[in-house]
């Protein structure tokens, strides 16, 4: 196959008030605000576009097979110190943090919630490819 996915450019997010919530991702996350109306705000964040879209239903959490609600997207930072320092920063903000966790692979995993109660994790690792693309890794 000639043609390959190559990354993930925008994500769709489903919230009460998208201007409540741009304000949110601005303030607790940094999140840069490109658009903005009644039904939608576009941000910039972590190299991928976000779309906030008033929706009915405020939440893209899911239960697992054993009944174990899970998060449709995990950020990553450089390193546990990155991580933990996060962590911190996201519990003196009032941001709604789940422990700092071992899952049973490299690094160490965290989850948050925004607003709406979107649950999002956040990861200590980058990925091979992100380093390499970035010079962080040899090849």
């Amino acid at each position: 196959m000639g043609n390959q996915l190559i990354r993930v450019g925008t994500i769709y997010i489903p919230v009460k008030d998208p201007v409540n919530s741009a304000e949110w991702y601005k303030e607790k996350l940094g999140a840069k605000l490109n658009y903005l109306d009644d039904d939608k705000a576009i941000l910039n964040m972590a190299d991928i576009s976000i779309f906030l879209v008033k929706s009915l239903e405020q939440n893209s959490n899911f239960l697992d097979i054993n009944g174990t609600e899970r998060f449709v997207l995990t950020y990553e930072v450089d390193g546990l110190e990155a991580l933990t320092s996060m962590h911190s920063e996201f519990k003196q903000q009032g941001i709604e943090v789940g422990e700092i966790e071992h899952r049973g692979h490299a690094g160490r995993n965290f989850v948050f919630y925004d607003l709406d109660g979107n649950k999002f994790d956040v990861w200590s690792e980058l990925s091979h490819v992100f380093k390499q693309r970035f010079g962080q890794e040899e090849v």
